[in-house]
């Protein structure tokens, strides 16, 4: 069944329609990276849901009665309310973005030496636990490396890795667990109520705190629904609130979910916690009360974040990218299945399977990719994981992927069809595709500046 838009477009922004010889031109000077494309120089911007997300009239609305005063900013005030109503926990401190909340509990709960166990690695997450002191330890299922498996909660920790890492290092040396909902580097996967429930009841038998990652929570409140017995009649802002109940705090990145253009928190419930976050956030982010954002940021957040939890708005959003997805596989195109929630992501292993994963297979998809049709997308692979600290060597993931993130409220179903046009188009000529060569490489997230050239 076709589900329409829950909305009306009342403001446009025109697009600039480039030549094949310009996006040629443009991915060489980028260095073949498509985070270094500028943007006027792109036609459907996949790169990120983050902060490209399209806000309502409530929204724009809602920047005007923003206060910008330097503390104790009503904005502040109606954003803290928001979150107490949307999360139910009671205290939180605003950042400028997602990192700037994983940067601040990584530094309040991590000491040197412990391990911080997850659900699959994110980037920013795990570079800022190892400048803590911190080492990761992959905890989740073994179904979620493998992009053909169909289990429905791929994003689910394995209570078994984790047990046996707490007879192994003793739960006073893990510093938290840190659980993601949905996992982003696993294709967009969410965690399971029950899961998530016996996560929290094995971390606090242990006295272990457990952290959530709930930047894009509502997605993995929406599965929920979909596919966990007994939630087919619950509302999506029911379930969010019964996941959080299971949660010590949460890092957020705002700029996803919550459907603005910047802004994040770091919410708890212990005093103690929110203690040590207002001290540390004067020095890294700003007054307690704003956090490195304006006043009208926080006003935006507040009002996006009741929208984030309608159930006809989220229905949508999961269908447009369950969209994308589809005709893909129909064309028979390599992608992560189950279809994730903020993106359809490509297998660029068995999508270009003629290419060494050294080679950089992911990183010259999205080029390529990019110089067809002028759609920006990213590479999920052997860039995004880096280096081991430790010995130098590539990380080499399971998974080798390219990201076709779709911005909430931005782009038409047209649109959509105009990148899997592109992506089958590419599939049916893989063999062209040649791989990567990295020229320049910064010491750390080098996914977003290394720069490569053609082999």
């Amino acid at each position: 069944m076709t589900v329409a838009e829950p909305y009306r477009i009342k403001s446009v922004e025109p697009l600039r329609m480039s030549t094949r010889a310009e996006r040629e031109a443009a991915i060489d000077r980028a260095g073949w990276n498509t985070f270094l494309l500028d943007s006027d120089d792109v036609y459907i911007d996949l790169l990120t849901d983050s902060g490209t997300n399209a806000m309502s009239d409530r929204q724009w609305s809602a920047l005007m009665l923003g206060d910008e005063a330097y503390a104790g900013a009503r904005s502040f005030y109606r954003m803290r309310d928001a979150v107490r109503e949307t999360y139910g926990f009671e205290h939180m401190v605003p950042t400028h973005q997602g990192r700037g909340a994983e940067h601040l509990i990584s530094k309040i709960l991590i000491k040197e030496g412990q391990y911080v166990p997850g659900n699959m690695y994110f980037t920013t997450t795990r570079v800022h636990q190892e400048l803590a002191g911190g080492t990761f330890v992959d905890i989740i299922i073994d179904e979620a490396h493998d992009s053909r498996a169909q289990h429905p909660f791929k994003g689910n920790v394995d209570l078994g890795k984790l047990e046996a890492l707490i007879g192994q290092v003793g739960a006073a040396n893990i510093a938290y667990v840190n659980i993601a909902t949905t996992v982003n580097m696993a294709g967009g996967q969410p965690v399971s109520m029950a899961n998530l429930r016996a996560t929290s009841e094995l971390c606090h038998r242990n006295g272990i705190l457990l952290w959530c990652d709930a930047t894009r929570a509502v997605e993995n409140a929406y599965f929920i629904r979909q596919r966990e017995e007994g939630y087919a009649d619950t509302p999506v802002r029911a379930i969010l609130r019964e996941m959080m109940s299971h949660v010590d705090g949460v890092t957020m990145s705002a700029k996803k979910d919550a459907l603005v253009n910047i802004g994040g928190f770091l919410a708890m419930r212990d005093e103690s916690i929110l203690q040590r976050a207002r001290e540390l956030v004067v020095v890294y982010e700003g007054m307690p009360t704003y956090g490195g954002l304006a006043g009208r940021d926080m006003d935006a957040i507040a009002q996006g974040l009741r929208e984030m939890v309608d159930d006809d708005y989220i229905a949508h959003r999961i269908y447009q990218v369950r969209y994308l997805g589809e005709r893909l596989l129909d064309a028979g195109v390599p992608i992560v299945e189950p279809i994730g929630g903020h993106a359809v992501f490509l297998d660029a292993r068995r999508f270009l399977a003629h290419l060494d994963q050294e080679l950089f297979p992911a990183q010259a998809l999205a080029g390529h990719l990019y110089v067809d049709s002028g759609v920006r997308s990213m590479e999920r692979g052997i860039v995004s994981a880096g280096r081991d600290p430790h010995t130098g060597a590539n990380r080499k993931p399971a998974l080798e992927l390219v990201r076709l993130t779709i911005p909430r409220r931005v782009y038409t179903d047209r649109h959509l069809d105009v990148v899997a046009e592109s992506v089958i188009g590419l599939h049916q000529h893989r063999e062209d595709i040649r791989g990567l060569r990295m020229v320049y490489e910064p010491p750390t997230l080098r996914f977003f500046t290394a720069r490569f050239e053609p082999l």
